[in-house]
């Protein structure tokens, strides 16, 4: 490949704006998580095949499967809806990355590459926090502005 075309490729993703990688990174996992608690319900209910996986293919040694069937299903629809509000980021994350552990080491130990996958996007909204395109961001900045106004 031409140097010339090498150098224009690494300086237009160079530009990329962090806050949209961390948008991007807030997202992908969410989708993730959020499609897998779709299917452990009908409506509001959780379904009969999720309670079936808990009970007979995860079977997590430090939990009932059904209280397992209805947290998981809970936490990934809440947890992946706070990633993408951007709200409280940086729990949501850290309990999406507790998730994906328990997953690896108890459930699909062989999905390692998958899992990887996660945490390192997990990890890096831990660490970076979820950019300026955020209700986080958006709660910092009215607090500190208020806090500002009532220093005065």
């Amino acid at each position: 490949m031409n140097s010339a075309v090498i150098q224009h490729a690494r300086r237009l993703l160079s530009s990329l704006p962090e806050n949209l990688l961390l948008l991007f990174t807030r997202l992908a996992p969410a989708a993730v998580f959020w499609q897998s608690g779709r299917t452990k319900v009908n409506g509001w209910q959780l379904n009969d095949n999720a309670l079936y996986l808990f009970q007979e293919e995860y079977r997590l040694p430090w939990i009932e499967p059904l209280w397992a069937a209805h947290l998981t299903a809970l936490l990934e629809h809440l947890l992946p809806l706070l990633l993408v509000l951007g709200l409280t980021t940086r729990l949501a994350a850290l309990a999406l990355l507790a998730m994906t552990l328990v997953i690896q080491c108890f459930v699909y130990p062989h999905a390692w590459p998958t899992h990887m996958t996660w945490a390192a996007l997990l990890l890096w909204l831990v660490a970076r926090g979820p950019g300026p395109l955020s209700m986080d961001h958006l709660l910092m900045r009215r607090s500190s502005t208020a806090h500002r106004e009532t220093s005065r």
